[in-house]
């Protein structure tokens, strides 16, 4: 197969045209139309759905482009490290990241890499919706409880706790009286939080009386003591230490657990190993308090657990078949 050929292949699918592609390389159109159909009388195959105004990755197009544009980029990387005389850190690194872990660490976090690694260029996006790694360019993703996907593998570099807090003035009722809750979005339709205290499980009916979109705006509302909520523990640990809010239990399910994630079929390239090594650097143990720590709380004791932690370490996301 003609590489250069696979590489104006990739120029194109990336770009979504022949035109946008010639103009972000600097190279005539008809030269990379030609060196693509030259590429698909070759494979025998067609690449793009050729329409009036569109142009459409086939199946098989699809297929090519995912598993040759990584690979791709991993040649021109080592080949820019052979030349440079190592393996430093060095081009754009691109980052999805979630919405509350962006807003509270990810600035800072960015701050610190860009510092360390001058030669990287870090652009991270902010979304909490599952982003095609390989068709939308990116390096790197963060994403909190994954469902799991075969292309990709990761590690847990985070773990933290759903409980329900509340502000001393709110009195936790008995006899199932409804609390007032303060409750993150409209979907968040349940009557009662079911919690785990050291005494047991108990249910606590909830009457929300407000929905908000994000949990730091769940929090400050939580704090002005207008009722009760379900948040991250990292997130009101200071709040727990200094008495403004008080802890009325674990929130029964999984743990949240935060995962890096990249594509199997990718080795590693520099940049996203040194981004890796410096998460596990800013979170060593990967426990709450140690996020609460570096968003700027108080580095506190927890309130106790009730139930062990998972065990720590890199895990993979591949779906057994």
């Amino acid at each position: 197969m003609d590489l250069l050929a696979l590489a104006d292949f990739n120029l194109v699918a990336r770009h979504g045209g022949f035109g946008r592609a010639a103009r972000a390389a600097g190279r005539p159109k008809a030269t990379l139309s030609r060196r693509v159909s030259e590429l698909e009388a070759t494979l025998d195959l067609r690449l793009f759905e050729r329409g009036a105004r569109t142009l459409k990755l086939t199946e098989e197009g699809r297929a090519l482009f995912e598993r040759t544009g990584a690979l791709l980029t991993e040649l021109d990387e080592t080949a820019a490290a052979i030349a440079s005389g190592g393996d430093k850190p060095r081009g754009t690194l691109r980052i999805s990241a979630p919405l509350l872990f962006s807003q509270t660490a990810m600035g800072k976090l960015a701050a610190g890499f860009a510092l360390k690694y001058p030669e990287v260029r870090l652009e991270i996006t902010t979304e909490d919706r599952t982003v095609d790694m390989i068709e939308e360019g990116y390096d790197l993703v963060i994403r909190v409880n994954p469902e799991p996907d075969e292309r990709l593998v990761g590690r847990i570099f985070l773990r933290d706790q759903l409980v329900v807090v509340a502000s001393p003035s709110i009195v936790r009722p008995t006899d199932n009286l409804a609390v007032p809750a303060v409750v993150r979005g409209a979907g968040d339709r349940l009557a009662a939080w079911n919690v785990v205290t050291p005494t047991g499980s108990s249910r606590i009916a909830v009457d929300p009386v407000l929905r908000l979109s994000s949990l730091i705006m769940v929090r400050d509302a939580v704090r002005a003591g207008v009722g009760a909520g379900r948040l991250p523990i990292s997130l009101v640990s200071h709040d727990l230490a200094a008495g403004t809010l008080v802890h009325w239990g674990d929130v029964e399910g999984p743990e949240i657990t935060l995962w890096t994630l990249y594509p199997s079929r990718r080795l590693l390239s520099a940049r996203v190993s040194a981004f890796l090594d410096y998460l596990k650097e800013a979170f060593p143990q990967g426990k709450p308090d140690e996020l609460a720590a570096y968003i700027g709380a108080t580095q506190v004791r927890a309130p106790a657990r009730v139930r062990p932690s998972r065990k720590e370490g890199a895990a993979s996301l591949r779906r057994n078949k």
